[in-house]
């Protein structure tokens, strides 16, 4: 079946954030899933993101060739990314050996695309389409900036990563309508349920 990419998949706040949380419960082996199992998904999460992270993109389309090809090496950016700002989150601290991890496969996802970026135009020209794997891996690695890897939360409902762009820096969920309403709900109903058995 289908995925439906809508705004709440987009919650990471960043492009490589919203690829990690392609594994949906991550945090619930039992309960855990790859929306990326299916290889089409690729292209449709890619059309979508096209839309939803345009700012980040600087209107850069994201273009997929050929998914079953890129499906590794986008992955491999994936399961980096996750290990290394999850870890920096729970521990504080960066593992230079997972570090190593993201560099390796960022570095296979832009070798040969011959890509001219900079500070103003951090994915490079916006007049032409990016290659999905390329733009996956350039986001990753703007997480690597201390002041943006600071903000980096797991989401305390669904484990996912997100970027906490609050003034004071107290998200906790990765989007307050989905995620937020849950908990509370279910906060709610626990609090009625104990009172209505005292």
């Amino acid at each position: 079946m289908a995925v439906s990419w809508t705004p709440h998949r987009f919650s990471g706040g960043l492009l490589a954030l919203d690829v990690a949380n392609t594994v949906v419960l991550r945090i619930d082996p039992r309960r855990t899933f790859d929306r990326f199992d299916d290889p089409a998904e690729i292209p449709r999460f890619a059309a979508a993101a096209t839309r939803f992270r345009r700012e980040e993109l600087g209107g850069r389309v994201l273009a997929v060739d050929d998914a079953v090809a890129i499906r590794p090496t986008v992955l491999a950016i994936r399961e980096d990314t996750d290990l290394l700002f999850r870890h920096a989150v729970l521990a504080g601290s960066m593992d230079t050996g997972q570090l190593a991890g993201l560099l390796s496969s960022c570095a296979a996802a832009l070798d040969g695309t011959g890509e001219a970026i900079g500070p103003a135009t951090p994915f490079g020209d916006p007049a032409t389409p990016i290659r999905f794997e390329t733009a996956v891996a350039i986001s990753a690695l703007s997480l690597l900036d201390p002041p943006r890897c600071a903000r980096i939360r797991i989401c305390a409902h669904c484990g996912w990563l997100f970027l906490d762009r609050s003034r004071n820096r107290s998200r906790v969920w990765c989007d307050m309508a989905v995620c937020g309403n849950r908990t509370k709900a279910r906060r709610y109903y626990r609090k009625h349920t104990e009172m209505a058995d005292a």
